[in-house]
């Protein structure tokens, strides 16, 4: 990966929110591939080869959360940390932790807590950081890691 912090696939149907994610990544040195849903994700997982993938939750023809189990069903994958990037309700995470999802960031989120998450993972590192009281679920920039993913 020639000193770059990871590759990061990130998957949401909005262009703009992908546009924002990547920018704001690649400002910090990840290489950034993109998707628009959890099809396409699924149809070029394996020739990204990420470090870490972002999916969003709600998209058209495969939501993040049936994608994230799929990818955690697939030998091949199931060692990626994959983050939730989505408004973050406690079903969402309650569905993403049962999925093998290993951290949610709430939309709309600070950047700063996005590439902090994003280096974490691409780091393997998990566990770490709990949502303040006015965090997860319901909002704010705050995320929070799945010990278990």
């Amino acid at each position: 990966m020639s000193g770059l912090p990871g590759r990061v696939l990130v998957v949401d149907d909005n262009k703009v929110i992908r546009q924002l994610i990547r920018v704001n990544l690649e400002l910090e040195g990840f290489e950034v591939v993109t998707a628009a849903d959890g099809a396409e994700c699924l149809d070029i997982v394996h020739d990204v080869r990420p470090d870490v993938i972002t999916l969003d939750v709600v998209m058209p023809r495969l939501d993040g959360l049936s994608t994230a189990a799929r990818l955690q069903a697939d030998p091949r994958t199931r060692h990626l940390p994959i983050a939730i990037v989505s408004a973050c309700t406690q079903a969402e995470i309650d569905s993403g932790i049962a999925a093998g999802v290993a951290a949610f960031l709430a939309k709309p989120f600070d950047p700063r807590d996005l590439v902090r998450l994003a280096r974490q993972l691409a780091e393997g590192g998990r566990g770490r950081r709990r949502p303040s009281a006015g965090g997860l679920p319901g909002g704010g920039a705050e995320w929070i890691v799945n010990p278990a993913g």
